[in-house]
């Protein structure tokens, strides 16, 4: 049975047909990838039906590598290489059987390699493709922090004071923390986590990671280590390792992957210790465009006509992580050319943007928004960009500015793009400056994607669909994710966008002016300029199974 061929087995069971397994090995000759992995992305099998066919005629185990901990020590029965280049990871040893998941159990020369490298006879078993891989880069990252602690462990004979007294000479030569720091900062980056959180507590310091907006945890690092990790984030960033009193804010580069990793790193005493938040910054140019941070085409075509104005304010709210700045960035990178001097006032600076001006604030010194703003009106600019806007002189100042001919784009932390004018009132800018300078509010909110890996259709309880405000049709199907090896059992992979673009035109300067409320404002918007509020967008994102119900709730009950 070992001996038959995947197709042979697919062609068994009726899984697929004769033309079916034709075409994919057509494609696999110009793909050079494996049969099922081009069966799976040509959508003739799911990655499920080929696990219970390998499962059924192979007759060899399923393992969910989401569910286990691999030991450490597993690493050495299997090299690094090996295990990436065939796509396997060793899970345990019983006497002279080493278990080993595969992507591919039929990968007969992955057992031959892996026999001849442990000694041991393999035992194969059946994991999915991308489990793997995370096992891959958890089980050998986990082997070098492990080497690393216990290195470092060895070679500390100095109390931990002392430790923390070092010169930044001395603590760059400590290769073992060097590799133990940088390889928890490779995993984040392997993971697509945007934030990476240390945080000691009285026995140990505790890793956790920020993925697709959750929190997880990761790992722990041994209490005697914790000074001497938060030493190295320390000298990465710049900062002064001595200080513990106060919190300090930096950045870094790493390399990693062929490309440069910026990290924004904030420290924050605390009675076990200090805690260290590190801000992951993807260079991802690509992503850097409308359609990669997920604008719908109706508020696509509003965004274009607020681009095409040459003075006046364009607004980006949201709370914090509902992704202002990657829009701000979208829309600053779309604006550039040589016929425009284009200047930017941040804190920090996120993304370095070719052909830009950008100016980083320093209240130290009193480079502040407001002043910095006053300055950049001295430089000729044309377009102006304010990283946040804080204060009402800020506010104040960028109106008056957008009122003299220049095009002003900003952020503000606000729930919606009517509160935004509420927010813009409370700061103490006059109606008739906020009415005459203010163009339109972009607003957003990030929505974790349904794991298309455990996708499943579900029937919501009414009161959810309550809460939500979605109407209760019969036959309406809905969806959630069960949670599997590919989403941390979540449910959910990816985010997306959900926004809402209010156009100021002359029915909504009336309401500025005369201080109308909420429910006014919504119907001006609606019949003036077609506002259509994010609710109802993210209530189609519901309906066409891309988010849930819950998720819909968690987000925008507060809209």
């Amino acid at each position: 049975m070992r001996t038959k061929r995947l197709g042979d087995m697919l062609l068994e069971l009726g899984l697929i047909t004769q033309d079916q397994l034709k075409e994919a090995l057509e494609f696999q000759s110009k793909e050079k990838e494996r049969l099922g992995t081009i069966l799976i992305k040509h959508n003739f099998i799911t990655e499920g039906q080929l696990i219970d066919a390998l499962r059924m005629q192979l007759g060899i185990d399923y393992i969910d590598l989401t569910k286990i901990d691999i030991a450490p020590e597993m690493s050495q029965y299997v090299p690094k290489n090996l295990a990436k280049r065939m796509n396997v990871v060793p899970v345990r040893i019983s006497k002279d059987q080493l278990f080993l998941a595969m992507a591919d159990p039929l990968n007969f020369m992955a057992i031959e390699e892996a026999q001849r490298t442990s000694r041991k006879r393999i035992v194969p078993m059946i994991a999915s493709e991308p489990a793997v891989k995370r096992a891959i880069n958890v089980l050998y990252g986990n082997e070098g922090a492990a080497q690393a602690m216990a290195q470092i462990r060895a070679e500390s004979a100095a109390t931990q004071e002392q430790e923390a007294a070092r010169t930044q000479e001395n603590q760059e030569n400590a290769t073992p923390m060097v590799r133990l720091v940088n390889s928890i900062i490779e995993r984040a980056y392997s993971e697509n986590a945007s934030d990476i959180h240390f945080e000691p507590n009285e026995e140990e310091m505790v890793v956790r990671m920020r993925i697709d907006g959750q929190l997880h945890r990761i790992m722990t690092i041994p209490g005697e280590l914790k000074d001497s990790v938060i030493s190295r984030l320390k000298i990465m960033s710049r900062l002064d390792i001595v200080e513990k009193r106060i919190p300090q804010d930096g950045r870094a580069v790493l390399p990693m992957k062929g490309t440069d990793l910026d990290m924004r790193t904030s420290t924050l005493p605390t009675i076990y210790g200090e805690k260290v938040v590190i801000r992951i910054l993807r260079r991802n140019e690509e992503s850097l465009n409308r359609r990669g941070i997920g604008i719908p085409p109706l508020e696509d075509a509003k965004i274009d006509k607020l681009l095409g104005l040459t003075s006046g304010v364009i607004m980006i709210v949201g709370p914090t992580g509902s992704g202002k700045s990657s829009t701000m960035y979208t829309l600053v990178r779309e604006l550039l050319s040589d016929r425009t001097n284009l200047i930017t006032l941040e804190d920090p600076v996120e993304y370095h943007i070719k052909g830009a001006t950008q100016v980083q604030i320093n209240e130290k010194v009193g480079l502040t928004f407001a002043s910095g703003l006053r300055s950049i009106l001295r430089q000729d600019p044309d377009i102006i960009c304010v990283g946040e806007i804080r204060d009402g002189e800020t506010a104040e100042i960028a109106m008056r500015a957008a009122m003299t001919g220049h095009l002003v784009i900003t952020t503000v932390h606000t729930e919606d793009a009517i509160s935004a004018i509420d927010r813009l009132r409370d700061m103490g800018v006059p109606p008739y400056l906020i009415a005459a300078g203010l163009r339109g509010v972009i607003s957003q909110r990030l929505l974790r994607r349904i794991c298309p890996s455990c996708k499943q259709e579900i029937v919501p309880p009414k009161k959810a669909l309550e809460l939500a405000g979605l109407p209760d049709i019969p036959g309406q199907k809905y969806w959630q994710g069960a949670g599997c090896d590919q989403c941390f059992r979540s449910g959910y992979r990816g985010r997306i966008g959900v926004f809402e673009v209010m156009t100021i035109q002359e029915g909504l300067r009336r309401c500025i002016l005369e201080g109308a409320d909420r429910r006014r404002f919504m119907e001006t918007a609606k019949q003036e300029s077609g506002y259509v509020p994010m609710s109802e967008h993210a209530a189609k994102l519901v309906e066409n199974g891309t988010t849930t119900v819950d998720e819909m709730i968690r987000t925008l009950t507060t809209l």
